[in-house]
């Protein structure tokens, strides 16, 4: 009787199939699955920066997928998966029994096939009807399909919660890793979450979710799936699941945002769920240096100004016990409300050991912070760590090479670093401050601040535009200036509150000299300086109209003074910055490549008002990309690919001269510290603003350009002694050598018409065969000093027939 009512079911199931069948949706279009695919953000080399869709999606091929991930799926949803026809009758038969019996509904009987077909297809509303549109559904689909097939496309479309569909996304969520890398016992959790995404979430419940999971390996385990010994290593393994932040395998979200809110613009939100590739211009090793080298520095400035104390306090105190249930989900889920900062992990204080500190993390279980790793912080009553405070510790190498942890804390100061290429405007690394998700303000394009010093170079420039030269004697000395436009008298004085008297302009540049820079702009004249100044793509109406222009009033982005210093660097052309690189189709095929331009005294000569001429990678130098396009005015697509030329602003003997001047600023100046490197190619200026309120070093080689800055966001002094070469060098050095690493040495062929003769260091003029201290300086040809009418007025050795200009 029991099998002849099995088979009047199957039968009536069939009868009403075939009542639906005409209403119901064709299941072809399964077999070319195109899912809504995030927008995916890569650095030039292909490492993922960032991924944005209302759908978090990381679509798997079958044979991608980890066997303990199916089979934790299997055993928790349908395990005849393998064996039923895509209805499991057996288990249906169930539902209807319970339903007989009870009158409950039951969400049994639903096999991974059907709700494939749900998922696809049909609405979650529970009515016989769908349950009937469902199954028919389920015996189509198993028609048309494998088993693995429809297995792939089940895990690469079910809901997992937290945006995230299929478990790719899942584990790049909840674990920030892929799918392959996944433990047994995050398996099994992501495994669970189909049943109900809200009510399992590891996030959201973990108390739940963890009851979930012990069921998922129970079943396994029942299943033979696994041994007694996995078991009890995967239901004994923490919830160690944390919401991942920018599903990134890079910290570049800074250069992301930007680089999303422009595929926003072009695409709408299409942009989203389109699939599309976006290549940035960043070098993956480059922008790690910068990350790792802008941290460290934010890090050692804020040790150098003390230990603020715990970042929260949970509560818990000495009578606490730690292995409760209920405590060990208060501390998490309080630790959890704190932000991630990568490289900073969360910690609750369990108590000291003597004059270490005991501590456990979420991801890392019970850790120790020595003696040596407190010592830095100098505790006192008023800051040191109690048990329940939360607090932050870094892993950190010792002298000796060996790792330990050192107590750390979330800098109040703030940071930005952006290196780029100065032949083809490329961004190779930025990082607009310590974390993004701290704030996502972008400090390196949009933060507008003060120079300081790291101004002068660019006024340098416009004074030998104007007739003088590196020798050109300025004097040092008090001076107080009536100038409306500022006070009714101003007194400036130099860093060191010392005067110097006369100093020529190259010696005041490596030595930071502030009244010689005044001076300057004054024998230039500020107009002449400000159309000088603004042809390094500097917007005038921020270049200050009175004298404190000279000393770097004017308010500039990180990324302006960079491409500033980029003129110096590639010879005299105003290059245009992006990081924007090629815009790819979700089946790699090319949309966009964005039109740049090139700026280098060894490039193919170009007419800046003819037609884009194609330049085959041949013509080019080896170190420039040449996926050069522009967009056609149809809209986005692809052209020939081009160069354009820069426009020169400043001639290659300028250029090479500052070059010359701020090489000696690295080797004996302000920023000798950058000697460490142990390079001759480096050039560039620390700058320190009024009550040290900004640290600055710009500095670059042919390859290179990089600016370093630290500040206040609310500005306010950086404290006595923190100058650029102090707080902002420092950040420079440790990119540079990672950057530079391998890297040959670069530096600007000599233009002609440059003439180095021997000179008086106090005059600046030839010197004599008697001169003491005479040192080599180079000029512009028409511009050397002229020699003394009579040539035997010089004291020389007798018989010395050289002509003056043999001695040149």
């Amino acid at each position: 009787m029991g099998l002849i009512g099995v088979l009047a079911a199957i039968g009536g199931f069939y009868a009403l199939g075939a009542y639906y069948k005409p209403d119901l949706p064709t299941v072809s279009g399964l077999e070319d699955l195109e899912l809504q695919v995030p927008l995916r953000i890569y650095t030039a080399d292909g490492v993922l920066m960032r991924e944005y869709g209302a759908e978090r999606r990381a679509p798997l091929d079958y044979d991608q997928l980890p066997q303990s991930l199916i089979e934790a799926v299997l055993a928790a949803e349908d395990d005849r998966f393998f064996e039923h026809p895509g209805v499991d009758w057996q288990g249906l038969l169930r539902a209807v029994w319970v339903l007989a019996t009870t009158g409950e509904k039951s969400q049994g009987g639903s096999t991974i096939t059907m709700q494939l077909a749900r998922n696809f297809f049909l609405t979650s509303e529970r009515t016989y009807e769908r349950k009937l549109r469902e199954i028919y559904l389920a015996l189509e689909i198993e028609k048309q399909l494998s088993k693995e097939e429809i297995l792939e496309r089940y895990l690469n479309k079910i809901f997992l919660g937290n945006r995230a569909y299929g478990v790719g996304a899942a584990a790049e969520v909840y674990y920030g890793k892929p799918a392959a890398e996944l433990t047994l016992a995050q398996s099994a959790m992501i495994a669970g979450l189909p049943k109900a995404p809200s009510s399992y979430n590891p996030i959201a419940n973990p108390e739940r979710a963890l009851i979930r999971r012990n069921y998922v390996l129970r079943r396994m385990r029942e299943l033979g799936y696994i041994n007694s010994s996995q078991f009890d290593a995967a239901i004994s393994a923490p919830v160690t699941a944390e919401l991942a932040r920018g599903l990134g395998e890079i910290d570049a979200d800074y250069v992301a945002e930007m680089l999303r809110a422009d595929m926003v613009e072009r695409y709408g939100d299409q942009a989203y769920t389109g699939g599309f590739h976006v290549r940035s211009t960043l070098d993956s090793r480059l922008q790690r240096a910068a990350d790792r080298a802008l941290k460290t520095a934010l890090l050692a400035y804020d040790q150098r100004h003390g230990y603020r104390g715990p970042e929260a306090r949970t509560g818990f105190d000495e009578q606490t016990d730690w292995s409760d249930p209920d405590v060990a989900l208060a501390w998490r889920e309080q630790l959890r409300d704190l932000p991630t900062i990568r490289g900073l992990p969360k910690a609750v204080v369990l108590g000291w050991d003597g004059d270490a500190l005991n501590v456990r993390t979420l991801e890392l279980g019970d850790q120790q912070i020595t003696a040596e790793g407190l010592e830095w912080a100098e505790l006192t009553a008023g800051n040191r760590p109690q048990i329940g405070d939360v607090i932050r510790m870094e892993s950190v190498t010792t002298d000796e090479g060996h790792k330990i942890w050192r107590l750390a804390q979330i800098p109040q100061v703030q940071g930005a670093f952006v290196a780029l290429d100065p032949v083809t405007g490329e961004v190779k690394a930025m990082v607009g401050g310590f974390d993004y998700f701290l704030g996502k303000f972008n400090r390196a394009v949009q933060a507008q601040r003060q120079p300081g010093s790291a101004f002068k170079p660019l006024l340098y420039s416009a004074a030998l535009a104007n007739g003088m030269t590196p020798a050109t004697v300025i004097n040092d000395a008090p001076v107080v200036f009536d100038d409306p436009a500022l006070e009714d008298t101003w007194r400036p004085e130099n860093y060191t509150g010392r005067f110097y008297g006369p100093t020529r302009m190259r010696e005041a540049l490596v030595n930071s000299r502030n009244l010689v820079s005044i001076r300057l702009l004054r024998q230039v004249g500020i107009d002449a300086a400000r159309d000088h100044i603004s042809a390094f793509g500097l917007p005038k109406e921020r270049l200050p109209r009175d004298l404190s222009l000279a000393l770097g009033s004017a308010v500039l982005s990180p990324l302006e003074l960079a491409r500033a210093y980029a003129v110096f660097a590639n010879g005299g052309y105003l290059i245009d910055p992006f990081w924007l690189d090629a815009i790819e189709s979700a089946t790699g095929e090319p949309i966009a490549m964005p039109p740049r331009r090139i700026g280098c005294a060894r490039c193919p000569a170009l007419d800046e008002a003819a037609p884009a001429v194609p330049i085959t990678a041949e013509q080019a130098p080896d170190q420039q990309r040449m996926l050069f396009g522009e967009q056609p005015a149809g809209g986005p697509g692809i052209d020939e690919p081009i160069l354009r030329p820069a426009p020169q602003v400043i001639d290659a003997q300028n250029a090479w001269l500052m070059t010359s001047m701020m090489q000696d600023v690295v080797s004996r100046g302000t920023a000798r510290r950058a000697r460490s490197l142990g390079r001759d190619d480096l050039a560039g200026k620390t700058g320190t603003t009024n009550d040290e309120n900004d640290a600055w070093f710009a500095g670059y080689n042919g390859h290179l350009v990089g600016v370093a800055w630290i500040g206040f966001d609310q500005m306010r002094p950086l404290g006595r002694g923190e100058a650029g070469g102090r707080a902002a060098l420092p950040m420079w050095i440790d990119f540079m050598r990672t950057a530079l690493d391998g890297v040959p040495s670069s530096t600007l062929d000599r233009p002609p018409g440059l003439v180095t003769v021997r000179i008086d260091p106090a005059t600046g003029e030839l010197a004599t065969y008697g001169t003491e201290d005479a040192v080599f300086e180079t000029f512009p040809a028409d511009l050397v000093p002229k020699a003394p009418e009579h040539y035997s007025d010089w004291s020389r050795p007798k018989g010395d027939s050289k002509s003056v200009e043999d001695l040149f």
